[in-house]
């Protein structure tokens, strides 16, 4: 994933300055929720964008096996685990619920109830709350949920 560098390029739009700036403070507020820092993050500002979150840890289902959460702006939040081999990554579940940038309090919840086995809020299929690109929306969906620190 590309981390966020170059943020003030003349060749970006004032909107996409202001959609990258915000997704990475919205990712720091999450990484807050989580107990983890904003060094455990990456973003990917491709379309779709995508933000990645190494956490500490695992679940007893897959020992030995690095958890992360991920995001990206089709699909919203998932809980993934490495895959066995060169696979990359196998989602165990998506954040259900109605919003691509719930808070990230809700993330935590998400996260932790998982990792008790308790599957309240996922879902197992990938929602599609909004087609990629056209980041004008998503820039005031983030700026409700920037990080306090």
């Amino acid at each position: 994933m590309t981390s966020l560098v170059g943020l003030g390029s003349d060749l970006e739009s004032d909107t996409e300055r202001q959609f990258s700036r915000r997704l990475l403070g919205y990712l720091d507020a999450v990484a807050s929720a989580l107990g983890v820092g904003l060094e455990s993050c990456a973003v990917d500002l491709d379309v779709p964008a995508s933000a990645y979150v190494a956490l500490d840890g695992r679940f007893g289902r897959f020992p030995g096996r690095d958890v992360a959460l991920t995001w990206d702006e089709r699909h919203g939040w998932a809980v993934v685990v490495d895959a066995v081999g060169d696979e990359g990554l196998t989602v165990l579940a998506y954040l259900g619920g109605t919003e691509v940038i719930p808070a990230p309090k809700a993330v935590a919840r998400f996260l932790a109830a998982l990792g008790a086995g308790n599957h309240t809020f996922t879902r197992p299929e990938p929602p599609n709350f909004r087609d990629a690109g056209e980041h004008d929306s998503l820039v005031t969906l983030l700026g409700r949920h920037q990080a306090a620190r």
